[in-house]
């Protein structure tokens, strides 16, 4: 097997183009992640998959997919049922604690069952970002809430869902992209807010879930740690604040590179993420002219990157044995709408 690089890729359609397999067996990256583009049902999706990770010759290639509920779920019926976003589970959670948690617990639960069946190991998912009001709408309902207490008590509760199933989370955006006036597909937004405010509010999730395997950036200026650089390509982000102030050492992945937020050319945008202390590159389009670029500055895989990778592999040690539909029905009691 070759040696990986630190970076995962989109594919165009849903199946890989000759010229897509002979890319990914040469630049062998560490994981691949699906978008809607790439599935359409059941046996497409599978050997999707599994020509994905014949490219890099590793049956256990992590395949990556954003699934929440509501507004962002690549999965739809008859894949998957159409689920409540975040911001259901909060409203739940308000008026019951046990009940939100526990209904958090169970959307993520079936969202394992829902992946891991069609191949799918890793879900990008809890969103930790905690809006304010005005924030742009690009987190919105896809938050539990708008305070730290219930969107790391939901966070908690699905993850620890998801690695009940077999399937690892991925907390995003780390350190916090609820402060974002400005929507990261299409512009770079800075937050002025002070240390502060941040420490208190926005980072307070990501520094109770720290132990979490994984992470995704934010693509935000945070202008009181590091005023010239987005979180991503921040050495000082990274180090100072994600490292130190919120003490995660798990998988540090950019969000992706192919959005508006980061200026430069793609090779450019590669080296700054890697530079920073960023340990995997994420590049979602499938465009293969992007895609070199990203490849052209991506470094193998070594070092503490890799250490962490193969333990954000490792993190689950044992799946449960719930039965499914006893878990739909049971989280039809609390929305009846996707029994």
């Amino acid at each position: 097997m070759t040696e990986s690089k630190s970076m995962i890729l989109g594919c165009a359609g849903k199946s890989l183009s000759r010229e897509e397999i002979q890319f990914y067996r040469g630049e062998c990256p560490w994981g691949f992640i699906l978008f809607a583009r790439n599935i359409s049902e059941t046996e497409q999706i599978r050997d999707l998959v599994d020509q994905m990770r014949d490219c890099v010759g590793c049956p256990g290639a992590p395949i990556f997919i954003d699934q929440e509920g509501g507004r962002v779920q690549r999965l739809r019926p008859p894949l998957a049922p159409d689920y409540p976003a975040g911001a259901a589970l909060g409203a739940l959670w308000r008026d019951d604690h046990d009940a939100g948690e526990r209904a958090a617990w169970l959307l993520a639960r079936l969202h394992a069952f829902d992946l891991l069946k069609l191949g799918i190991t890793v879900d990008c998912l809890p969103v930790l970002d905690v809006p304010i009001e005005g924030a742009s709408d690009v987190i919105g309902t896809r938050a539990y809430g708008k305070e730290p207490k219930s969107v790391t008590a939901l966070g908690k509760a699905s993850a620890e869902g998801l690695m009940a199933g077999g399937v690892l989370p991925v907390m995003k955006h780390i350190p916090g992209h609820g402060r974002a006036f400005a929507d990261t597909h299409f512009e770079l937004p800075t937050v002025n807010a002070s240390l502060s405010d941040l420490q208190r509010h926005d980072f307070a999730p990501f520094r109770e879930l720290s132990h979490l395997p994984m992470a995704m950036t934010a693509h935000v200026v945070y202008a009181a740690v590091d005023p010239d650089n987005p979180a991503t390509t921040s050495g000082r982000v990274v180090d100072e604040i994600i490292r130190g102030e919120i003490g995660f050492d798990g998988l540090l992945i950019s969000d992706d590179t192919s959005m508006k937020a980061l200026s430069g050319d793609f090779p450019s945008k590669a080296a700054a993420i890697l530079a920073a202390g960023v340990d995997i590159v994420l590049h979602c389009n499938g465009v293969m002219e992007e895609m070199a670029g990203i490849a052209s500055r991506t470094t193998g895989l070594e070092g503490k990157a890799l250490e962490r990778a193969e333990r954000a592999l490792n993190y689950i040690q044992e799946r449960d044995q719930a039965d499914e539909a006893e878990i739909r029905a049971e989280f039809a009691t609390y929305f009846e709408a996707v029994a």
